[in-house]
């Protein structure tokens, strides 16, 4: 439970539904990290929100502090990631290696029969042949089913997604006929460690090292100004550059000279990808990959690569340990170290993912 309104309202319907019902708050981050204090820090808030609704569903409810797990399973990891120049999901790493790993780990879930892992997510599970398959969320602006493609099947037999075929105007107006004391609470967004109001490169200054290099045009090598990190730009956004009336925009990232490499304009060419490519791929089943990625023809599928995307088709091959994903229409805003999450039919069954290591135009 995060003190927010969907675990709450999971909360109440798994006690509807006859369970026996005990919340547990997971706190990720250590405000003292980045601060040197606990004052004013958000999960406090949160805890107290959780409290408030577990008082009045009459259920237990407890803190498991894994700021330590976060910190080096997610958080160190996508520094390394950003330094280098990449762009990572740490919420789809949280999910794998806290939430749904640590956190795990911390209930002995795996070990213990009888006991389910509900959580607030918009998405849905089924079983085939005795194994779970996760699906896509049926409210298509909410769904979640991209923050989890990467969890792993012995981890997704025990989870609950009560949410899954509800929208969220109906979530809200649970929580409001349940008179939960979080049903008008404002949602949360972003990564948990920067916070809704949060300044990101502000913060990321904090911990990564500014390395100055040159923005330079990617058709004639012209250099057009300098930066202070590639970390600071996303292929696809528009490169503010001094003393320039045209608009620029980030086509790629030159790790190795520490280039950011620009193009005139929102619609240039270069700005657009036809393939994608993840150096290694984890899929749900891991051990029974779809035959289709070894034939000539590829897998028929839909890809996501940004959270906030719609479902683009897709045709899916093998490639060493990864795959190779060859978009049915150029696509904007693909960058290295993005997730690339592969769908399959029209049930939106999640296979699986993997990092991005390579792009071509």
């Amino acid at each position: 439970m995060s003190g927010g309104v969907d675990s709450s309202v999971t909360a109440k319907l798994m006690l509807d539904q006859g369970y026996d019902v005990s919340g547990i708050y997971m706190r990720n981050w250590d405000t003292r990290d980045e601060s040197g204090t606990d004052e004013g820090c958000e999960w406090k808030k949160d805890w107290n929100d959780v409290q408030r609704v577990c008082d009045l569903l009459s259920i237990p409810c407890k803190m498991v502090d894994l700021s330590k797990e976060y910190w080096n399973r997610v958080f160190q990891p996508s520094l390394d990631a950003w330094a280098s120049g990449v762009t990572p999901n740490p919420d789809v790493l949280c999910n794998r290696h806290v939430k749904f790993g640590a956190l795990h780990e911390h209930l002995n879930l795996l070990a213990a029969e009888n006991t389910w892992f509900a959580t607030g997510h918009y998405a849905r599970k089924s079983w085939s042949n005795g194994r779970p398959t996760l699906l896509a969320g049926l409210d298509p602006v909410k769904d979640q089913s991209y923050y989890l493609a990467s969890i792993r099947e012995c981890n997704l037999r025990p989870a609950l997604f009560p949410l899954g075929a509800l929208h969220k105007s109906e979530v809200k107006r649970l929580a409001h006929d349940f008179r939960l004391p979080v049903a008008d609470r404002k949602e949360s967004m972003g990564i948990c460690f920067v916070g809704q109001k949060g300044n990101f490169k502000e913060f990321l200054s904090k911990y990564l090292e500014g390395k100055p290099g040159s923005i330079r045009d990617l058709e004639t090598g012209e250099e057009l100004g300098g930066h202070e990190g590639l970390w600071n730009y996303t292929v696809g956004e528009r490169a503010r550059i001094p003393n320039m009336l045209q608009r620029w925009y980030v086509a790629d990232k030159d790790t190795a000279n520490n280039i950011v490499c620009v193009v005139p304009g929102p619609d240039h060419p270069a700005l657009f990808k036809q393939s994608m490519s993840a150096g290694q791929f984890d899929w749900i089943w891991n051990d029974a990959p779809p035959e289709d990625i070894d034939r000539p023809d590829g897998l028929k599928a839909y890809v996501k690569f940004i959270y906030r995307m719609s479902p683009t088709r897709c045709t899916v091959r093998r490639q060493g340990r990864g795959v190779q994903i060859l978009l049915d229409e150029p696509m904007r805003d693909v960058s290295l170290g993005q997730v690339a999450v592969i769908y399959h039919g029209d049930e939106r069954r999640v296979l699986g993912c993997g990092t991005i290591t390579h792009t071509t135009s």
